[in-house]
């Protein structure tokens, strides 16, 4: 059930984010059970990695705390929709539900323009900007078939 005060702890986050110049204007909270798990801001500039977006960090942090790799039960609240990135992480995690502020086109309007992205999503491999090549080798696919055969994995 949505609550206002998480979706404002997401937006504090990322206006304080910004006027501390420590990262991008985004912020998210993982929240369980009414609690706040996670509470992160954008940190790509500062820790250099441009995977390092609000709701990747804020899930990195509440899998850790829960010990988990996925979220069930848990709230994601960001202060703008998620990019193609995130979602893909969200997907992953598999959350019970997000909730977002801003969308991607005032994320857009501020520089944060993700439509490239899924534009290049949607071409064949060898039309993108950075083409994606399958060199297919004798040994690809053995990690797989291990996989499969392994009777002590755990599924995700």
């Amino acid at each position: 059930m949505y609550e206002e005060k998480f979706m404002r702890e997401a937006i504090r986050l990322a206006v304080e984010n910004v006027k501390q110049g420590t990262g991008g204007p985004f912020g998210a909270v993982v929240v369980k059970e009414g609690k706040i798990i996670a509470a992160c801001a954008n940190t790509v500039t500062p820790d250099c990695d441009p995977t390092a977006h609000a709701e990747v960090n804020a899930i990195r942090e509440a899998c850790r705390k829960l010990d988990t790799f996925q979220l069930g039960g848990c709230e994601i609240y960001a202060s703008c929709e998620p990019c193609p990135m995130c979602l893909g992480a969200i997907y992953w995690a598999r959350p019970s539900r997000v909730y977002y502020a801003s969308t991607k086109e005032d994320a857009a309007l501020a520089g944060f323009d993700d439509s490239l992205i899924y534009k290049e999503i949607a071409l064949p491999e060898a039309d993108r900007s950075i083409p994606f090549l399958n060199e297919k080798e004798d040994t690809a696919g053995e990690e797989f078939s291990l996989w499969k055969e392994n009777k002590d994995k755990t599924v995700y």
